[in-house]
Formats: C-alpha cells, sequence, structure tokens
C-alpha cells in the first residue's frame, strides 16, 4: 500500500528569534533534569536504603510530589522496591546491572585466584557473594567445580540470607571457627559453606563453597571451612592491607 504524501513545512529564511530557540531547547532540557533526577534518587536509594520518601526528597533536592512520581516509575521498571512501611529499597533489576558491574571490580579480581584455588583444593563449585536487599545474598563470581556432578550458574542470582550459610558471613553471625555450614536450605542435598571477608569497616562479601551433602559430610566440611575461612582472610589482606580482621564477632 502506498504511503500518503507527508506535507513539508519550509522555515522562512532569516535566523530564528532566541525565544523560539529556547523553546525548541526546552523539552530536551526537562528530559534532561528529570534523568538526572531519577538517577540521583536512584543512587541514594541504593546507598542509604531504606529509605524514606522525604529522605530521599530532601536529599536530591526535590519535592516529596516530583520525588513520589520519580520513585514510582523507577518501581514499575524494578530499579527500586517500597516496602509494607513505605520505605524504598534497591529493585531487582538494580541488583542485576549491579552484579553485572560488579563482575569487573576490583573484589571480583581479588577474589578470582581464591575462587580457583578452592575449587582446585576442594573439588566443589565456589562463590564470592555480597550483600543485596536487606533479605537477600547475590552472587557475583564463581569458580566452577572439577567433578562432574557440581554445583554450576548462579553468578547474578540472589539467595536469601536467612538461615544460610552466606546470609550469616554477610551478617556477622559467623561461630568461632570462622565459617558457617547449612545444609538442604536454599537446595535439598545440597551442603553451602561460607565465610565472611570482613574488615574493620563491616563485612565487603563473604566467599561460598557449594555441593552435594552426600560429598560433604561432617568431616569433609570441617576440612572445607577451613579453606574457604583462610581464602576469604587473603582476600580481606589484599583488598584492606590496613583494615582487614580476623575476628569476626558472632551476634
Amino acid at each position: 500500500m502506498a504511503r500518503p504524501a507527508r506535507s513539508t513545512t519550509v522555515p522562512a529564511s532569516g535566523p530564528a528569534s532566541p525565544g523560539v530557540d529556547r523553546a525548541a531547547s526546552a523539552p530536551g532540557a526537562a528530559a534532561t533534569r528529570s534523568v538526572e533526577r531519577a538517577l540521583g534518587l536512584l543512587a541514594h536509594v541504593c546507598e542509604s536504603a531504606p529509605v524514606s520518601l522525604s529522605e530521599c526528597a530532601k536529599v536530591v533536592g526535590l519535592s516529596p510530589t516530583t520525588a513520589l512520581r520519580l520513585l514510582r516509575t523507577l518501581e514499575g521498571l524494578d530499579f527500586v522496591s517500597r516496602d509494607a512501611g513505605g520505605d524504598f529499597h534497591p529493585g531487582s533489576l538494580a541488583f542485576r546491572f549491579g552484579a553485572v558491574a560488579l563482575g569487573r571490580n576490583q573484589m571480583v579480581k581479588a577474589a578470582e585466584p581464591a575462587l580457583e584455588r578452592l575449587s582446585v583444593q576442594c573439588g566443589e563449585s565456589a562463590y564470592l557473594g555480597i550483600a543485596g536487599r536487606s533479605d537477600e545474598a547475590v552472587y557475583i563470581a564463581m569458580a566452577e567445580g572439577t567433578f562432574s556432578i557440581r554445583h554450576a550458574g548462579w553468578v547474578g542470582r540472589t539467595v536469601p540470607v536467612d538461615r544460610t550459610a552466606i546470609g550469616a558471613a554477610l551478617q556477622g553471625r559467623t561461630p568461632e571457627c570462622g565459617y558457617v555450614v547449612v545444609r538442604s536450605k536454599v537446595e535439598e542435598d545440597v551442603t553451602a559453606i561460607a565465610a565472611p571477608i570482613a574488615w574493620t569497616g563491616g563485612i565487603a562479601g563473604a566467599l561460598n563453597v557449594v555441593g552435594p551433602s552426600y560429598r560433604l559430610d561432617q568431616q569433609r566440611s570441617r576440612d572445607v571451612g577451613e579453606a574457604v575461612a583462610a581464602e576469604a582472610r587473603t582476600i580481606a589482606r589484599t583488598l584492606f592491607p590496613t583494615h582487614h580482621t580476623n575476628e569476626v564477632t558472632s551476634r
């Protein structure tokens, strides 16, 4: 089918008036301001969550009405989420993009040799995880195990912190031995062994070795746990040479 002819308006010759220039550029300027404000809100939520609407508006310098409109847009795109109390948290899409970016960051680079050593030494898959939302941890790097049956493919995925090995490590709920062992929590007949990457400013992340429970019996779990804790301390010394700590207080 032929398209109808489109009319064309030829502008008058001569320079446009300043008023016309400002009017033409106004929509673009407004869009730029909206993007800047939305990114400012997203950055604040990611850095300080949970945060209230009034705090977001104050930090970014917006009225609560404008801040809420932008936050609702971000919520609809899953860049932020809102809890039952009305506070804002990073959304799953923010964590997904963050995991991709963190895959190239300094912590991952420092952890890669440790993950490879754990994979070879233990034969099981080894992960690096960080805190995500208040109830989740996210895996940002891994080294696959050497056994034919092995845990794989969880980089970028989240797991709950409640009663999981990596959750306990990230929250500082680690016993004196320096590692946590949890069986059949996220997956049936799978054991996870985690240790925190701790420094004086808190816990930067955690190492987590995951494998089938039939291979990770009590004695084997102890051996793997000691290896995981030792590698976590090595990463902490690499990242924070003057601020790492070998002790994580149980809570």
